[in-house]
C-alpha cells in the first residue's frame, strides 16, 4: 500500500518570481489595444509583459552562457583558476594555454553572469571557492559543466524530435547525439556519489546490513555503471550485476569495473529490464530509468519474478509530486524538457504501454508496483533532484 507522505515541492515560490522591472500596480498598466493572438485585438499588461521579456531573454542568457560553461570546462579555464586568487587575463590564459583575447572575452560572459568575480582596481579575476566546488572540482556533487552536454545533444536531435511531435513515433535511447550519454552519465555520478552509499541505502530497511554481510544486487538501466561501482566499492562482500539495453554504456561500464580491479564480483550484461539473467536478488535497483521504459509495469513484475522473498527495490526517479500545479520549478522544467525529447520519446520507441515521464510522481509510481505484485511501498528519502521510493512484495 502507498503511505500518505506530503511532499513540497522544491521551490513553492517559482510562479511568484518577479524582476526589478515588475511594480505593484501592473493591473494599472496596460498598454493600448495591440494586435495579439495572431492577429485577434486585445489589450496587453505592460509590467506582465515586460516581466515575461525579461525571464525569455534571462533564458536565451542562461542558453548562451552555458556554451561559455562547457567551453571553459573542456579547456581547464575554470582549474586553472580554482585557488589561485585574483589573475589577470593574461595570467589565466597562460595557466590554460590558450589565447589571450578570447580568454578575456571569455572572462568577461563569467563575469556578467555572476560566474567569476572581477576586481576592477587590478583589473583581475577570481574563482571564489563556492563557484570552483561547482565549476573546477570533478569531484563535487554539484559540478556542473558536464550537464551541459545533455542540452547540447538536445539541440543535435532537435529534427528527430520535431518528427516525433509530428508522427507520434518515438527515439531509442541508442539513436541520440553521443554527447547524452556522456552529459548523463558524469552528471548522475556524482550525484550518485554524494548520496548513494552515505544516504539513500541506508534509508532502506535493513538493507545496509545484507550488503554488508553479502548480497545479490541487480542494477537494472545501469548506464555507465557508475552507480554499481560506488556499490561494489562500499561493500565488498556482495556481488553485482549491472544491465542496460544500451551496449555502447555496457561497453564503458565494463571498462570502468576493470579500471576498478573488482574482478567477477562485478559484471555488466546488455539486457533489457524484461529478460535480464539471475534470481534471488536481495537488492535491485532502477536508477533514474524506470520512467524511461515503454512497459514500466511489466519491468517492475519482471522484477517481483526475480527478486529474493525478503529483497528490496529501490527506486531512484526525478523528484516531482503529483500535480502539474505543484511541479513548477526550475528543477521540474529542467525534467519536463529532458523528458520530451528523450524520456517519452524511449518509452514510445519501446510500444509506450505506459509512458510515465520524467515527472511521474509518488503516486504513479506505486500504482506500477502495485500492479506488478508488490504489497509494500513507501518514500524512504528524497532530495530536491530525486525521490528514493522502496518496494517490497
Amino acid at each position: 500500500m502507498t503511505t500518505d507522505i506530503e511532499t513540497k515541492s522544491t521551490n513553492e515560490n517559482t510562479t511568484e518570481n518577479t524582476t526589478e522591472s515588475t511594480t505593484e500596480n501592473t493591473t494599472e498598466t496596460t498598454t493600448d489595444t495591440q494586435t495579439v493572438n495572431g492577429g485577434e485585438p486585445g489589450t496587453l499588461d505592460a509590467a506582465k509583459l515586460d516581466t515575461f521579456v525579461t525571464r525569455a531573454i534571462s533564458d536565451l542568457s542562461a542558453g548562451y552562457g552555458g556554451v561559455m560553461v562547457s567551453i571553459g570546462n573542456r579547456l581547464g579555464l575554470y582549474k586553472a583558476m580554482a585557488g589561485a586568487g585574483p589573475l589577470t587575463s593574461g595570467e589565466v590564459a597562460a595557466r590554460a594555454g590558450c589565447a589571450e583575447r578570447y580568454v578575456r572575452e571569455w572572462l568577461g560572459a563569467q563575469v556578467a553572469g555572476a560566474y567569476v568575480d572581477y576586481h576592477a582596481i587590478s583589473d583581475t579575476y577570481e574563482l571564489t571557492p563556492e563557484q570552483a566546488f561547482v565549476l573546477a572540482n570533478e569531484d563535487s556533487p554539484v559540478f556542473i559543466p558536464n550537464a551541459w552536454a545533455v542540452p547540447a545533444s538536445m539541440w543535435f536531435d532537435e529534427d528527430k524530435a520535431v518528427e516525433t511531435f509530428r508522427t507520434g513515433k518515438g527515439v531509442p535511447w541508442g539513436d541520440h547525439d553521443g554527447r547524452l550519454y556522456c552529459g548523463v552519465a558524469a552528471f548522475y555520478r556524482n550525484a550518485y556519489r554524494g548520496s548513494l552509499v552515505a544516504e539513500w541505502l541506508p534509508a532502506l530497511d535493513g538493507v545496509i546490513e545484507k550488503l554488508a554481510h553479502g548480497a545479490l544486487v541487480a542494477d537494472i538501466g545501469c548506464g555507465h555503471g557508475h552507480s554499481t561501482v560506488l556499490m561494489a566499492e562500499a561493500f565488498p562482500n556482495s556481488r553485482f550485476s549491472g544491465f542496460d539495453t544500451h551496449a555502447g554504456s555496457i561497453r564503458e561500464a565494463r571498462t570502468i569495473a576493470r579500471g576498478a580491479g573488482f574482478g567477477d564480483r562485478v559484471r555488466f550484461e546488455a539486457a533489457s529490464a524484461t529478460d535480464y539473467s539471475g534470481t534471488g536478488y536481495d537488492l535491485i535497483c532502477f536508477f533514474d530509468c524506470l520512467h524511461d521504459m515503454g512497459d514500466p509495469t511489466a519491468a517492475a513484475r519482471y522484477a517481483a519474478q526475480t527478486i529474493a522473498p525478503d529483497g528490496t527495490v529501490m527506486l531512484v526517479e526525478p523528484f516531482a509530486n503529483d500535480r502539474v500545479e505543484d511541479n513548477v520549478s526550475p528543477v521540474a522544467r529542467l525534467y519536463y524538457a529532458a523528458s520530451t525529447t528523450l524520456c517519452c520519446a524511449h518509452a514510445i520507441s519501446e510500444g509506450g504501454h505506459t509512458v510515465l515521464g520524467a515527472q511521474a510522481g509518488e503516486a504513479r509510481l506505486a500504482d506500477v508496483f502495485r500492479k506488478a505484485g508488490f504489497t509494500r511501498f513507501r518514500r524512504a528519502t528524497e532530495t530536491p533532484f530525486n525521490l528514493i521510493l522502496e518496494a517490497r512484495l
